[in-house]
């Protein structure tokens, strides 16, 4: 419950619910391994073709199917049994995962060679798109369903925590791994995150699906999400401001090239600067918990991504590693304070019928935000030289702030 007057806030007040401590631990295992996948793959791309070019692919394969299906996803999400359907989305990502596995060995280089393991790679990558468009919303409406809309605030802020802690120990987990054991070794361990993933969250209960949409035609479904979406303004400019935002401000794409050639720190650091925002981002997510923010919750959202923008610009000049991680990881402090309140205005803002609708199209938006980011780092990195296309994205992150700004009010004036 939300303390009234005199009473002390009690950040542990979503974690002392079993079944929502279960869909985090699920989480956590899905998310840690999604993380080591993309670190691993990332890298491994590299390692093939020496292309950064090549790595912005990656996001474009991944990008491509998960848009196209996002406002289906939505769709089937709001009529089905959601936890059914996130179980089905997490054993087809361990399929993925152990096809992923095969081509990593030695059999696959002697008798494929390296193009042809190259595309099936982000064949791989392309149907991890399609089951991403399902599973990613399912957790988000889950939520809504396993906690009281009193303590949302408070649950959303932990899921943003389970999500960012994933993050960095997968992204810091992957680096090590590839390091240690190569890339065959980090697969087989997102194998093992993904099966411990379903066991978990078979613990959960059935969630049934919303009767009303039940023999509701798919368009008219989907148009109903939509208009949702674009009649509600705060909505509608949170996301939109990610979206763009991380669209110019993806420099973490561009990591395997400066560890690699500009950093020259290898998969260590690699993994280390994959890490740095991620770590920022659960510091403050965790800060925000304890002492979540009281007022002026739209005006900090927009200042916190103006800095972020502005470490991405010192982030593409560096040349030293230290300094590199620590611009990353402030802003990852500045995202996590983006996060949590773009989250909350999610939660809170819709309405219960929708919520499958309305996260996928949220989802649409973060993974336009981050593939298509990655794919326009990378080709950019093609046009201006990687350093230079870095610098670029921070200063239009920034502008991006600015006429959001001025565009709209609604955005800066809000509070919950």
């Amino acid at each position: 419950m939300i303390p009234g007057p005199g009473q002390k806030h009690d950040a542990l007040v979503s974690i002392k619910i079993a079944e929502f401590r279960n869909l985090m631990t699920g989480r956590f295992l899905f998310i840690m391994a999604l993380r080591m996948m993309s670190t691993s793959v990332g890298w491994w791309i590299y390692e093939l073709t020496h292309d950064p070019f090549s790595i912005g692919l990656l996001g474009l394969a991944e990008i491509i199917p998960a848009l196209s299906f996002a406002l289906y996803a939505g769709h089937v999400i709001d009529k089905s049994e959601k936890r059914k359907l996130l179980r089905k989305g997490i054993f087809f990502y361990f399929c993925c995962s152990i096809v992923l596995l095969l081509l990593s060995h030695n059999y696959s280089d002697h008798h494929l060679g390296v193009h042809e393991v190259t595309i099936l790679i982000y064949c791989v990558i392309f149907c991890s798109g399609i089951i991403r468009a399902f599973a990613g919303p399912s957790f988000a409406v889950l939520l809504a369903y396993i906690v009281p809309k009193e303590v949302l605030q408070n649950a959303t802020t932990w899921n943003q925590a389970t999500f960012l802690s994933a993050s960095v120990s997968g992204h810091a987990a992957g680096g090590f791994l590839i390091a240690a054991f190569g890339i065959s070794g980090s697969l087989t361990a997102i194998c093992l995150l993904m099966a411990a993933a379903i066991l978990v969250l078979s613990l959960l209960k059935p969630k049934k699906p919303d009767p009303n949409q039940i023999g509701k035609r798919t368009w008219e479904s989907v148009k109903q999400g939509l208009r949702f979406v674009f009649k509600t303004k705060v909505i509608l400019s949170a996301i939109s401001l990610d979206l763009f935002a991380v669209f110019f401000g993806g420099a973490v794409a561009m990591a395997p090239v400066y560890a690699s050639d500009i950093l020259k720190v290898g998969p260590k650091g690699f993994g280390w600067l994959n890490a740095a925002s991620d770590i920022g981002s659960i510091i403050v997510v965790i800060l925000l918990t304890i002492a979540p923010l009281k007022k002026d919750h739209g005006k900090r959202l927009l200042f916190a991504v103006a800095g972020f923008g502005c470490c991405i610009i010192l982030f593409g000049l560096s040349k030293w590693f230290w300094l590199s991680f620590l611009v990353l990881l402030v802003s990852g402090m500045l995202d996590g304070v983006s996060v949590v309140i773009r989250g909350t205005i999610l939660q809170l803002k819709t309405p219960m019928e929708l919520r499958g609708r309305v996260m996928s199209v949220n989802s649409m938006f973060i993974n336009s935000s981050n593939e298509l980011g990655q794919f326009e780092s990378g080709l950019a990195a093609k046009i201006m030289g990687v350093v230079p296309s870095v610098v670029f994205g921070g200063c239009m992150t920034l502008f991006v702030v600015i006429a959001t700004w001025i565009k709209a009010p609604g955005l800066r004036k809000f509070e919950y």
